[in-house]
């Protein structure tokens, strides 16, 4: 491949920097433009990239000749740029999750179909080497069918966390609390092991955090249509921040896991991923000795790169090889449906006391938001 992709970055906030650094990481990738409302928030980050800024969306895709857009803007606004960028010719990829509601995100997959570009949505975890190697386990049969997977993501954020940027920790602006904007990367993890879901029933709260209106802890029960169970709880009410686990049991007794996260949990643009990505559980016959090489391996690369965007490049990579080879990129837009599809679920679970059948279609004619709106009670 020798074709340098031009790459435009939609929003320039904290998160979109690890993006601008990913990207000039890669051979076939080159930032060439970012927009924002206002140009006069973005003149650091065109002086500290070099890029050209615009406040048209359109123009910028069309003038820049752009070939991929990321959007990086806050949740409830991954929509508008999306369409607007699509409609002008861009492929997309779009930061986690892709929406905060089904109806954005069917919206923006249906206008990257008619306007034939790709839709990716970042869960950059998935290029985790323990992660993968879950995965590869279940694919192989080496635990039978999954039987039972369950998450434990228990951290904390503070109050300098939710007042470091005004969009946080409201409905309309971050779109949801620990589910949407925490826990994605694990959502996401589990259900690309587990398969398809068929039934949640969940309950969010906000325990102890007055000064915000979203939920900072979810629990779920889930069953997939293969009949395998499962078992949510993340919460960032938990001091001073632990860990994040998905863990899969299979029908032959074995059990495979990762801890994607450890110490006190990463912060886009405000922390550095403190302990390095590992399997803590592996009983696959013949090969529990593995475990102890396994861990040392991933711990000696985490020591060597720097975690937080090494793994962006990966994913920002794979979606460049499905452009230059006209394929889907590992994590498509329905992929990151289904994230918001499991959150939703837990939402509307909590609001109407009982069990959520699969799949969700978007509500129309309701003004609660999902159940999400003065439901912490």
């Amino acid at each position: 491949m020798t074709v340098k992709y031009k790459i435009g970055i939609i929003g320039c906030g904290k998160v979109a920097h690890l993006h601008a650094q990913a990207i000039n990481n890669l051979e076939h990738a080159e930032l060439t433009a970012v927009w924002s409302r206002s140009i006069s928030s973005v003149e650091k980050f065109v002086k500290q990239y070099n890029v050209k800024a615009y406040t048209d969306i359109t123009r910028m895709v069309i003038d820049s000749s752009i070939d991929l857009v990321i959007v990086c803007t806050p949740h409830p606004f991954h929509k508008e740029p999306t369409i607007e960028a699509a409609k002008a010719g861009a492929h997309i990829l779009v930061e986690k999750p892709l929406a905060s509601s089904l109806e954005d995100c069917d919206e923006m997959i249906t206008a990257c179909k008619e306007s034939e570009v790709k839709l990716g949505v970042i869960s950059q975890r998935r290029w985790y080497a323990p992660v993968s190697r879950v995965k590869k386990a279940i694919d192989d049969g080496k635990i039978g069918k999954p039987a039972f997977g369950t998450i434990n993501m228990l951290g904390w954020r503070g109050q300098g966390y939710y007042d470091s940027d005004e969009w946080r920790g409201t409905w309309e602006m971050e779109g949801g609390g620990v589910l949407v904007n925490q826990a994605p990367h694990q959502l996401d993890i589990f259900q690309w092991y587990m398969g398809d879901i068929d039934e949640v029933y969940g309950v969010q709260r906000n325990l102890n955090h007055p000064y915000i209106e979203v939920e900072d802890t979810a629990l779920a029960i889930v069953k997939f249509k293969s009949g395998a169970i499962g078992n949510i709880i993340v919460s960032n009410s938990q001091k001073p921040g632990i860990y994040g686990k998905v863990q899969v049991h299979g029908e032959n007794g074995a059990s495979v896991g990762v801890q994607t996260d450890g110490g006190a949990m990463f912060i886009a643009g405000m922390s550095s991923v403190l302990e390095p990505p590992v399997n803590d559980l592996w009983s696959v016959p013949g090969e529990e000795k593995l475990l102890d090489k396994w861990i040392e391996e991933d711990s000696s690369l985490f020591n060597e790169i720097d975690a937080t965007v090494y793994y962006m490049e990966r994913q920002i990579e794979d979606y460049i090889n499905a452009m230059n080879e006209d394929r889907d990129p590992l994590v498509t837009g329905e992929e990151g449906r289904k994230t918001v599809e499991l959150f939703t679920a837990i939402y509307r679970s909590s609001r109407d006391n009982m069990p959520i059948k699969f799949p969700l279609k978007p509500e129309h004619g309701s003004d609660d938001f999902d159940g999400r709106i003065n439901s912490n009670s």
